[in-house]
């Protein structure tokens, strides 16, 4: 009898990409389906040889009812050393796909498997999905202009020969603000590379999807999710899910320094600057925004990354840096800075920093994890943009909601000192600061209300879990 009871019960299954920005929203949707819908989860998770001591930890802290199964390691010794970073993710979950069928076939003979849940790049996994008769669904992590931006990459590419940061005109889609084609996503950047073939070939295949769970809101993009609702023809549906986001008790190192230290300083005088999990800079742009921060004369805490010369994403699959940060600083600058600002190396809570009375300004790279936790705790952004689809992020909340201010690079492709110290000025004791800390403060009462008992993203994934809970 209760192998009977096991075998019914209705089981997802999902499959995230290499990477924790794309692997935490989706360990969040796992909670909210399995603590208020009751179904029962499994991570398939593919690897390709990274270290995976983070990814474990975050899955390990999940209920019971969430399991996680490492796929073996892919390998990636035939690619060259200059690959970009979405031909890694992409190919990580194609090349572990005899793994992953093999996985769904031991699972299915002890569990009812209804859904097939992958991200943005894991849409090759489709077809082992129908294969067991599981519904095939995409969870997009990040905005629904940038999931527009995927049902119109298609016809970009019949239309347009040339590179697209050649465009003439700004692209305007259905219910997004104008972005130009160098704000496009970065995998299109290279039309000749890889990355764009198999961007272009993941476009194509978001419409075999039988639905797209989204992780915005309708209150932040009412426009972007009624277009796609009523505008595009022959997609599928969309499900606004969000903003799911952690609760600050998950994952990292002790914190407890960097809150010791907010607790001392004044409300909202604090400029919170973090490039995520992923981002780094160049020595000479560091430089410049320690001397930037510096000459605001505004208190700062730092989470500060050793530099990259070439890649804007050199720490994405390993979330540390390995040479000590302190030592690419400006001679004497802990020394001068100290009482004004606190830096601290490769990590900090940052959602508890977030969330604290002192924080009053964010310099961030708009990863869109890091964006959706500002916006639940009402910290208005200085937006600088690294990679992914970070640059669309930044048109939406400078253009759209009007939340942000973005960076300017001078003739050299850096960020002077000057600038940052008049944008961190201004965020936080200016005039305009304070609008965008108002026009904020809107934002966050939206992002508590979707997510209330009876919130536009709680009942839309009551709408997905009914559709699950019925397919035979």
């Amino acid at each position: 009898m209760e192998l009977e009871t096991t075998q019914q019960s209705p089981h997802i299954v999902i499959v995230p990409t290499p990477g924790m920005g794309h692997l935490i929203p989706l360990t969040e949707f796992a909670k909210r389906l399995t603590l208020h819908h009751n179904f029962s989860i499994t991570f398939l998770v593919p690897t390709d040889g990274s270290p995976m001591k983070p990814q474990k930890s975050v899955l390990e802290s999940l209920p019971k009812t969430v399991t996680s199964i490492f796929l073996p390691p892919v390998s990636f010794d035939d690619l060259p050393n200059d690959v970009k970073i979405e031909t890694r993710i992409s190919l990580a979950v194609t090349r572990s796909l005899p793994a992953l069928r093999d996985s769904l076939r031991a699972l299915a003979e002890s569990t009812r498997l209804i859904a097939l849940v992958v991200d943005l790049f894991g849409t090759d996994a489709f077809d082992v999905a129908k294969e067991f008769g599981m519904l095939p669904y995409i969870f997009f992590p990040t905005t629904a202009m940038a999931l527009s931006f995927v049902f119109y990459l298609p016809v970009l590419d019949r239309s347009f020969d040339g590179e697209y940061r050649d465009l003439p005109e700004p692209v305007t889609l259905p219910g997004c603000v104008p972005f130009r084609g160098s704000d496009m996503v970065d995998p299109v950047q290279d039309r000749k590379n890889e990355a764009y073939r198999l961007t272009l070939r993941h476009s194509k295949r978001h419409s075999l999807a039988n639905g797209i769970l989204v992780n915005s809101f309708l209150d932040l993009e009412p426009g972007a999710f009624k277009a796609l609702k009523e505008d595009w023809t022959g997609i599928p549906p969309v499900y606004p899910v969000g903003p799911l986001i952690q609760d600050g008790s998950a994952r990292g190192g002790d914190g407890s320094e960097c809150l010791k230290w907010l607790d001392k300083q004044p409300r909202g005088s604090v400029l919170f600057v973090s490039f995520g999990s992923g981002g780094t800079l160049s020595h000479d742009q560091l430089i410049e925004l320690a001397m930037g921060l510096e000459m605001s004369g505004q208190r700062f805490l730092w989470v500060v990354r050793s530099p990259h010369e070439c890649a804007s994403n050199a720490s994405y699959f390993t979330a540390q840096t390995i040479q000590d940060p302190f030592d690419f600083l400006p001679k004497g600058f802990l020394d001068r800075t100290q009482g004004l600002g606190l830096v601290v190396p490769s990590w900090a809570p940052q959602i508890q920093v977030l969330a604290h009375g002192s924080t009053g300004g964010f310099l961030t790279h708009c990863g869109w994890n890091s964006t959706l936790e500002s916006i639940v705790h009402g910290v208005p952004f200085i937006a600088w943009p690294l990679y992914a689809e970070q640059k669309m992020n930044a048109v939406l909340l400078t253009d759209d909601l009007k939340v942000a201010w973005r960076v300017k690079v001078n003739e050299n492709g850096i960020v002077g000192r000057e600038a940052i110290a008049e944008y961190v000025k201004g965020l936080i004791e200016g005039e305009e600061g304070n609008s965008l800390r108002n026009k904020m403060r809107d934002l966050k009462n939206a992002a508590t209300k979707v997510l209330s008992q009876d919130g536009s993203s709680t009942r839309s994934l009551l709408e997905v879990a009914h559709i699950w809970n019925n397919h035979i």
